[in-house]
């Protein structure tokens, strides 16, 4: 979509970001680059930075040292091959080396050192693979899991162009349980991509990317329930497609914007507060790391475009230190 268009108010009532800051280019440069990455996640423990590269083939999962106090990267990054494709990983409590992952079909263990995939819930048939499969996903602060389907005929319609004809999205939002049991959450979604919680765990907020909106939920974290989903940011007359994104202290969305050179950062409220510009188009997901949780890594897609610039670093990691701003660890899955 057009990088010119004028914005119009989002729901926060705004025109536009407040301010607009620069990215830069690429900090992290993957030899070959990657088609997709997605699910960036820091470990403080052994200041690690781990991510995959969910459509290559085979797949494949980077871990990389970095310095915990510059955020430098330390060394090249160890690229284990994966089975099938993985989404989004979130590490295991009290389970060292092992990540719960959303996997193509559903809900699987993977192993750090080895990439193994240990299935254990498959959600989608195997007959449904040309329908549906998973996206992102994310861990509350009761050790929950939530993973997300994408509606792959819905999505290939592309942003913000499902016919009405179409009917409801097949796409669903699950969450898995660290006793095993599995609750169906929500539905009617075309690309189901970052979630994240309010600082209190009051709100859940959820994106539908192609749909090109971002929800905010009542959410009881005691019971795991959502209730009163309203519309937070609506960009479906603008541009960019709000893909994964990170909560910073204050309760401030950072959201990587696909097809917009952008992370942008949204109030609670939806208010447009910030767009960060950078030097790939497709900014796919955020992350806070750093010994104090306050450097953003973003992964990102190769730009496959018509329109593709010849300079786009679409496909390598990026990193950026906001003024003033800083984000907490990811929680763990609790069984």
């Amino acid at each position: 979509m057009s990088m010119t268009r004028m914005e119009m108010p989002t729901t926060g009532g705004m025109v536009g970001p407040k301010e607009s800051a620069q990215g830069g280019s690429l900090w992290y440069k993957c030899d070959p680059p990657m088609n997709l990455g997605e699910a960036p996640i820091y470990r403080a423990s052994d200041s690690t930075l781990h991510w995959v590269d969910c459509l290559c083939e085979p797949a494949e999962i980077h871990i990389l040292k970095v310095n915990p106090d510059t955020g430098d990267a330390e060394g090249k990054s160890r690229v284990v091959p994966l089975a099938d494709s993985v989404t989004v990983a979130f590490f295991r409590k009290d389970h060292p080396g092992s990540y719960i992952c959303a996997y193509y079909q559903g809900v699987a263990f993977l192993d750090e050192q080895t990439g193994r995939l240990d299935v254990v819930k498959e959600i989608i048939p195997t007959s449904k693979r040309d329908a549906l499969r998973f996206n992102d996903g994310g861990v509350d602060a009761k050790g929950r899991f939530w993973l997300a389907e994408i509606d792959k005929k819905a999505m290939a319609y592309g942003p913000n162009q499902l016919p009405a004809s179409y009917g409801e999205p097949k796409g669903r939002l699950w969450r898995y349980d660290p006793d095993g049991s599995l609750h169906l959450m929500e539905k009617g979604i075309v690309c189901g991509n970052g979630l994240a919680w309010s600082p209190d765990n009051k709100t859940m907020y959820f994106n539908d990317s192609v749909a090109m909106m971002v929800f905010a939920y009542d959410f009881d974290l005691d019971s795991g329930n959502l209730s009163n989903r309203r519309l937070l940011v609506d960009r479906r007359q603008l541009y960019g497609e709000p893909d994964g994104m990170v909560v910073d202290t204050e309760g401030n969305l950072w959201i990587a914007m696909f097809a917009s050179h952008r992370v942008m950062v949204f109030s609670k409220d939806g208010e447009h507060l910030k767009d960060v510009v950078f030097s790939a188009a497709n900014m796919a997901c955020t992350t806070w790391g750093g010994s104090r949780f306050d450097m953003l890594f973003i992964a990102t897609g190769k730009d496959k475009s018509p329109g593709a610039k010849s300079d786009d670093e679409g496909g390598h990691m990026f990193r950026y230190k906001p003024h003033g701003h800083r984000g907490m660890a990811k929680y763990e899955f609790a069984g």
